[in-house]
């Protein structure tokens, strides 16, 4: 009887874990979902600075993205000093670079590490798949983010390169100023089933 006892107290003891880390593997998956769902262009910062481990854990989740062959072709530079980010927001007015963020950071494709020959230009794919994932790490956090194009804009590119003194095998994709948001924007539905086709156009 006490075996049958402690047979059953076991059992339940599993159910109720199991039963707790579907919850949980539930809740994870929920909150990922909506930080996806929630995520929105941040362009007005408090001008608030971010610690050192907030830009860590940006930069982690940046590196985080997947890539061709697993090149990881990229490389980020981070612009922390407040006249660099005046000056970047000067020179590219729409970079929101002037609208106080606490940091800018430019994710740059790495042309040394890219694959060789006519399959080089996935370096674009792999830097954008980080740089999303830098937006979304940014909502996560409570910080707000906003992408704005560089790449192939070649002009406003070389511009960024002299700037910061990139060498050529350095191609900036774009400017995501980061900060502590000064505004809400509104939440954009963009799901249009007419953009879906299935097997076949």
């Amino acid at each position: 009887m006490k075996k049958l006892l402690t047979l059953a107290l076991a059992v339940t003891m599993f159910a109720a874990c199991a039963n707790n880390e579907t919850k949980d593997k539930t809740e994870m998956e929920n909150q990922a979902i909506q930080n996806i769902m929630t995520r929105v262009s941040v362009r007005e910062f408090t001008g608030e600075k971010i610690s050192e481990a907030q830009i860590d854990t940006l930069l982690r989740a940046a590196m985080a993205a997947p890539s061709a062959i697993n090149r990881q072709p990229w490389a980020f530079i981070v612009v922390t000093d407040e006249a660099l980010i005046a000056k970047l927001g000067e020179a590219l007015p729409y970079s929101r670079c002037s609208n106080h963020p606490a940091i800018a950071v430019i994710p740059c494709g790495d042309l040394s590490k890219a694959i060789e020959g006519e399959m080089a230009a996935f370096w674009i794919n792999d830097v954008s798949a980080a740089t999303e994932n830098l937006l979304l790490a940014a909502h996560a956090m409570g910080l707000g983010a906003v992408w704005t194009g560089l790449h192939p804009d070649m002009k406003r590119a070389k511009m960024v390169q002299e700037m910061l003194g990139l060498p050529e095998h350095i191609i900036p994709l774009c400017v995501v100023p980061v900060g502590v948001p000064a505004e809400q924007p509104d939440i954009k539905d963009k799901y249009k089933p007419e953009n879906i086709h299935y097997n076949a156009w």
